[in-house]
């Protein structure tokens, strides 16, 4: 079946929509070989997605003429049984102290089991690396810029990046450049005779302390059915599925008291009405 074309595929608003699952392995023809053929179409579609494109079922089915939103909402229950398909709902806080809900669709080219999705739900996800530090970094540009300040503190090319190790450790205390040219140009004697190795002493003897580091708060997650979106805990929704969309019939549920313990009531109610009227006689 010929795929349909995704680049005009719509995005979903910010923080929904599709996120790609962590260690994927490359694509090949045989990706979704053990899926139906409804099924395999839409993770191949899926799969091609950007990440944050909508996938929810009405969308799918708008750019899939193949299928109706009912067909796809069960290939994304099926997808989800098969170990493609996470949906959890996450708990956020704004800069500006708002909070709201946003729902995140994982999708994962290799199938996992729900212990490997388990992480998932903690936000225990490897985010992408780092790119790498600009030629230039910020603490190189610190102590270059010093001799601009006082040109009794002139480094050379070599000095500032022999030095650099040691003004990314002021960065990573909290100090800017404006602190480190600060402490390398303030109070200098009459003649500095050699600028590098007076910065190091500096550097080494002013070196602020550490911060106390802060707890992250951990993101408030609820997983939730792949289907109906009903919230529950992973135990229940095995195959981020839950029950009645499995169509599994609900444990029967008492509401009221047992035949025996009705019976007992009776029988002290009516001891209670006998030992009344032997007292009035």
């Amino acid at each position: 079946m010929a795929m349909a074309n995704s680049i005009a595929h719509p995005l979903a608003k910010p923080g929904y929509g599709k996120r790609t699952a962590p260690d994927q392995a490359p694509r090949n023809r045989a990706d979704f070989a053990h899926l139906k053929p409804r099924e395999a179409t839409i993770a191949a579609f899926i799969d091609r997605l950007p990440e944050g494109a909508a996938m929810d079922a009405k969308t799918l089915a708008a750019h899939l003429p193949s299928y109706g939103q009912a067909a796809c909402r069960t290939a994304l229950r099926r997808l989800s049984e098969a170990g493609h398909l996470r949906r959890v709902k996450e708990h956020l806080k704004g800069e500006d102290g708002s909070a709201h809900w946003v729902t995140r669709t994982y999708f994962s080219r290799t199938p996992r089991d729900d212990a490997w999705w388990g992480p998932v739900l903690t936000g225990d996800v490897p985010t992408p690396p780092k790119p790498p530090r600009p030629t230039r970094s910020t603490a190189y540009t610190a102590l270059a810029s010093a001799a601009r300040t006082d040109p009794r503190m002139t480094l050379s090319a070599a000095d500032c990046e022999a030095l650099e190790p040691l003004a990314m450790q002021w960065l990573e205390r909290g100090a800017d450049e404006r602190t480190i040219v600060r402490a390398l140009t303030a109070g200098l004697p009459p003649e500095v005779h050699h600028a590098a190795a007076f910065a190091r002493r500096r550097l080494t003897d002013k070196l602020p302390p550490e911060p106390e580091p802060l707890p992250a708060p951990a993101p408030l997650r609820i997983l939730e059915c792949t289907v109906c979106a009903t919230p529950g805990r992973p135990e229940a929704l095995p195959g981020g599925v839950c029950r009645e969309c499995r169509g599994e019939a609900r444990p029967h549920e008492s509401h009221g008291p047992s035949r025996a313990a009705v019976r007992t009531h009776v029988e002290q109610l009516r001891a209670i009405n006998r030992t009344r009227k032997r007292s009035r006689a």
